[in-house]
């Protein structure tokens, strides 16, 4: 850079606060280990592995950290901001359009990561993920003879804006769809292994597949679908329990994409025939993320199917998941219980395992022994001896069980009672004075009693052990940038809002019931993340006597369990429609409740 040009960018002034040394400076790496460990981002074994990663690698000490995955971009942005003095914003400021488009052209903003949030005249407000970027700020006002205020925001929230403000992503995806394609064409045969390895090792499609899981984790998906059809492979997410079209691939590009997660989750590329699983552990933004993959053969091609398991975003916390006061303290009082067992039920994604492990964080104490078998292990929970269980080899939940029982275990938690064996293995452990967490696949708690014995269990012994069942469902809380007060004038649209009467047979007059809309922050959805609904049974005894009699059935057990103040779990989602969490269609669909 020439003087005069250095001289022409000194007098934009930046506004990050003195004293605080850059990447360039000497003090800058024992600078920002100190305010990392103060603030209590990271430990001091993490960060001198990280120092001595940096000074081998010849990189910035901060941006190794992430590449490490020893911290989230999210959480450096806020350490940044912190260390610089700059406001820090979020999606809430991003402008609608895009500013001075014709000056500040899209490619320069992506190739230096920056975006321009405001222009009011004189000064223009330029968002950045890096606080140390001084001579790219003071170019900016010197072109554009401007005062320049330099802000941080989160690199995933500037990847998001370029691509709606300027639709980047859509021609992003098409050029990496295309130079698949091109590799793909003349290749012969799609059966040609080494040829498709080639490929799948291949810039574009790691770039694609590494799109779209960045994509589903960014959103919050759940599950991502890769469904191969005879004209296109569609690509979809599971977010908050429903799937929603992300976007379409060329057939050309089904088989090297399906082989290029195949060879990331250590899959057998050549095997087509047969259902396949696999697991791969990359890093998001810095967050390391577990993803399970199953792979299934159809009519045009392998579907695959990816469970993505993102600890930042499991809180495992009775209030956070949405248990009512009522329920989370039977709950506790049941896990004060030195023996017995203690249910959760309900279908598939309902959330039964975060329950589970909910319940151990808390019970994890250095004087008691804890074990899970489960299959798979879903969340790594320090101070707890967890087991995988691997039918493969033989290693299934009877033995595991019959294993951790010489153990000398205080509690132990079963993934699934699946048969009669293991449900036999955990009622010994129960009757020998265990405590004992499973889950059930039942429609109701009062529904997990018979479907034991239906199984074969005798009813004597289930008395004996079974000490409560929690049945639950995860329903979308209303959106609340843009759900809205319910009036009258919507009984057309919302007839079941009116009819429908809460627990009680009356509303009341303090009732905050909303309506869903839908906006840009929840993807026109009304809808933005979950909660729980639940229905706890406590065995008294009673329902014990109920359970152990034959005569008894169902029907007759919920009678006596309303009588002792059991509420089901339609009555628990109508709280949350009065409270304005969720909405009286969304209990329905998952309640069936007529």
């Amino acid at each position: 850079m020439s003087i005069e040009f250095q001289q022409l960018l000194r007098p934009v002034p930046i506004a990050r606060r003195p004293g605080c040394p850059g990447p360039a400076d000497v003090g800058f790496a024992q600078a920002f280990s100190d305010l990392l460990a103060a603030e209590e981002y990271l430990d001091g074994a993490a960060i001198a592995r990280a120092r001595r990663a940096a000074e081998a690698a010849g990189e910035r000490f901060d941006l190794v950290l992430v590449k490490l995955g020893l911290i989230s971009e999210a959480d450096l942005c806020e350490v940044y901001a912190a260390y610089s003095g700059l406001r820090l914003i979020g999606a809430a400021e991003i402008p609608s359009q895009p500013v001075l488009a014709d000056r500040l052209r899209h490619a320069f903003l992506k190739t230096n990561r920056i975006l321009p949030i405001s222009h009011d005249g004189g000064r223009i407000l330029i968002a950045s993920a890096d606080p140390f970027i001084d001579e790219m700020i003071s170019a900016i006002g010197y072109m554009l003879d401007l005062e320049v205020e330099p802000v941080l925001i989160a690199p995933a929230e500037i990847e998001r804006a370029l691509r709606s403000l300027y639709q980047d992503g859509v021609a992003e995806a098409h050029s990496d769809e295309a130079g698949v394609a091109v590799q793909v064409a003349g290749d012969g045969s799609e059966f040609d292994i080494e040829r498709l390895r080639d490929i799948a090792n291949e810039a574009p499609i790691i770039r694609l597949v590494n799109q779209i899981i960045a994509r589903a984790v960014e959103r919050g998906a759940s599950d991502v679908h890769v469904e191969p059809g005879r004209d296109a492979v569609a690509v979809r997410y599971r977010i908050d329990g429903f799937l929603q079209q992300e976007r379409t691939v060329a057939p050309t590009s089904r088989a090297a994409l399906t082989t290029r997660i195949k060879i990331m989750a250590k899959l057998d590329i050549a095997e087509r025939r047969l259902p396949q699983d696999g697991r791969i552990k990359t890093a998001v933004r810095g967050v390391e993320i577990d993803i399970r993959v199953s792979t299934i053969p159809t009519a045009f091609g392998e579907s695959v199917v990816l469970r993505i398991l993102d600890r930042t975003r499991v809180e495992l916390d009775f209030a956070r998941l949405g248990l009512n006061e009522t329920t989370e303290a039977g709950l506790r009082r049941l896990m004060a219980l030195p023996n017995g067992i203690i249910l959760v039920t309900g279908p598939t994604g309902s959330g039964k395992t975060t329950t589970l492990y909910t319940a151990l964080k808390d019970l994890n104490r250095p004087e008691l022994k804890l074990f899970t078998v489960e299959d798979p292990i879903e969340y790594q929970l320090s101070g707890i001896n967890q087991i995988q269980v691997q039918p493969q080899i033989g290693f299934d939940f009877p033995v595991a069980l019959r294993s951790i029982l010489r153990q000398d275990p205080d509690i132990v938690m079963i993934g699934e009672i699946r048969d009669l064996e293991t449900a036999r293995i955990a009622i010994q452990a129960a009757l020998t004075g265990h405590l004992v967490f499973s889950t059930l696949h039942t429609n109701s708690a009062i529904a997990a009693i018979t479907r034991l014995i239906d199984i074969g269990l005798e009813r004597y012994l289930l008395a004996s052990t079974i000490v409560g069942v929690m049945a639950q469902r995860l329903v979308r809380r209303l959106c609340p940038a843009c759900s809205r007060p319910f009036d009258r004038a919507d009984r057309t649209q919302h007839p079941f809002e009116l009819t429908v009467p809460p627990p009680g047979g009356s509303r009341s007059a303090a009732s905050n019931r909303r309506i869903a809309v839908g906006c840009a922050a929840c993807g026109h959805t009304g809808y933005l993340g979950r909660t729980t609904i639940s229905e706890l049974l406590v065995i008294d005894d009673d329902m014990r006597h109920s359970v152990g009699r034959r005569s008894e059935d169902q029907r007759a057990m919920e009678q006596l369990a309303r009588g002792a103040g059991f509420r089901s779990l339609y009555e628990d989602g109508l709280v949350k429609v009065e409270a304005g969490e969720t909405s009286l269609e969304e209990v329905l669909r998952v309640t069936r409740a007529a």
